[in-house]
C-alpha cells in the first residue's frame, strides 16, 4: 500500500504575505501538497499562486485540484505546467479535469458541452501534453484539437512531465483517470453542475468502492501503480464522534452509520481518525487525503501520526 500523504486545498489569502505564510505553515504541519482549485468565483489564478507558494517553501509540493480543461489550450498549458515543474524543482502536480461547475461557463460565456464531449476533449489534451513533455513535440489531428509540431519547451525536470491528477465521480472520467493518471482523485458525482443535496447520496461508501473499481479496471497492468486520493468535506477531531454522527447525519440525508463510513467525513479522536484512514486505505486504497484550509489545524495531529507511513 502507498504511504499516507495529506494535502491542503486553499483558494486565496488576504495578502501575498498571508499566502506565503499559509504555504509555509502547510509545509511545517507535514502536509505533502498545497492545492488550489480552478473556478471563476472568488479565488486566485492557480498557476501564479502556486508559483509564489513554491518559491516560499522548500519541500512542499504544489498542485491544481483541478484545472478545467476548457479554460486553456493544451499546448499553452503544457508549457505553463513544464515551466512550473522547472521553477519548483519538480514539486508541481497537474490536476486536470473536464469541467463541471455550471456557473464557470455561464460567467465566462464558454459553451458547456455534453459531459462525453468534455471528457473526449480532455483525452486529446492529455495526448498532446504527454507528447510535448516526452518526445518534445506534438502533432495531433484530433476531433477537438489540431496541433502540428508543437514544441515542448521548456523540458520538464520530472521525467515525462509533472504527475497527473485526474478524477471525478463518473465512470467515464474515472476510466480516463485509470488510463492516464498518476493520482486518481475520487469525489462524489458532480453531474448536477452544483454542490447540492444530491452530493451526499453520492458519498456513501458503496459508491466510492464502485469508483475505485472503475479506475483500477481501466488501468489494467498499471493498476498497482495508481495513487488514490480522497477529498474530505468534514474533519472534526473530537471525543464524542458518535454524538456528532447522530446530529450531522440528517443534514446530509444519511444515517449515522452511512455518514461514519462515507469517505467525505473524518470525525473522532486522533486515534479513531487514524484507524478510519487505515481501514479506508486497506479497503479502498485511499492514501492521499485532501482537506480544506479551515481544517488544516484539526488534522495536524493525525498527519503527525500517519504521514509517510
Amino acid at each position: 500500500m502507498a504511504p499516507f500523504r495529506f494535502a491542503l486545498q486553499a483558494s486565496h489569502a488576504a495578502s501575498p504575505d498571508a499566502w506565503r505564510d499559509l504555504a509555509r505553515k502547510t509545509e511545517d504541519l507535514g502536509y505533502s501538497t498545497l492545492y488550489i482549485p480552478d473556478h471563476l468565483d472568488d479565488q486566485w489564478a492557480p498557476m501564479i499562486a502556486l508559483t509564489v507558494a513554491a518559491e516560499a517553501t522548500t519541500t512542499l509540493r504544489v498542485g491544481t485540484l483541478v484545472l478545467d480543461n476548457d479554460f486553456r489550450h493544451p499546448v499553452v498549458l503544457a508549457k505553463e505546467a513544464a515551466t512550473l515543474d522547472v521553477v519548483s524543482g519538480g514539486r508541481f502536480e497537474l490536476g486536470l479535469g473536464a469541467g463541471w461547475m455550471t456557473t464557470d461557463y455561464t460567467q465566462s460565456g464558454l459553451v458547456m458541452e455534453a459531459a462525453g464531449v468534455r471528457v473526449a476533449k480532455l483525452a486529446e489534451s492529455l495526448e498532446i501534453m504527454r507528447a510535448m513533455w516526452g518526445a518534445g513535440r506534438a502533432t495531433l489531428a484530433g476531433v477537438h484539437y489540431q496541433v502540428t509540431e508543437a514544441v515542448g519547451t521548456p523540458r520538464p525536470v520530472t521525467p515525462g512531465g509533472p504527475p497527473l491528477v485526474i478524477g471525478g465521480g463518473s465512470r467515464r472520467i474515472l476510466t480516463l483517470a485509470g488510463q492516464h493518471a498518476d493520482v486518481v482523485s475520487i469525489v462524489p458525482s458532480l453531474a448536477a453542475g452544483v454542490i447540492g443535496p444530491e452530493v451526499a447520496a453520492q458519498s456513501v461508501v458503496e459508491k466510492y468502492s464502485d469508483r475505485v473499481a472503475w479506475a483500477r479496471a481501466a488501468a489494467g497492468d498499471r493498476a498497482g501503480d495508481l495513487e488514490f486520493q480522497c477529498w474530505t468535506a468534514v474533519v472534526q477531531v473530537v471525543p464524542n464522534a458518535a454524538e456528532l454522527f447522530e446530529n450531522l447525519a440528517p443534514a446530509f440525508g444519511l444515517t449515522p452509520d452511512q455518514l461514519r463510513a462515507a469517505p467525505i467525513a473524518l470525525i473522532g479522536t486522533t486515534g479513531e481518525i487514524a484507524e478510519t484512514l487505515h481501514k479506508r486505505r486497506e479497503e479502498l486504497g485511499f492514501s492521499y487525503i485532501v482537506v480544506h484550509e479551515a481544517e488544516m489545524d484539526a488534522l495536524a495531529p493525525v498527519i503527525a501520526e500517519l504521514a509517510g507511513r
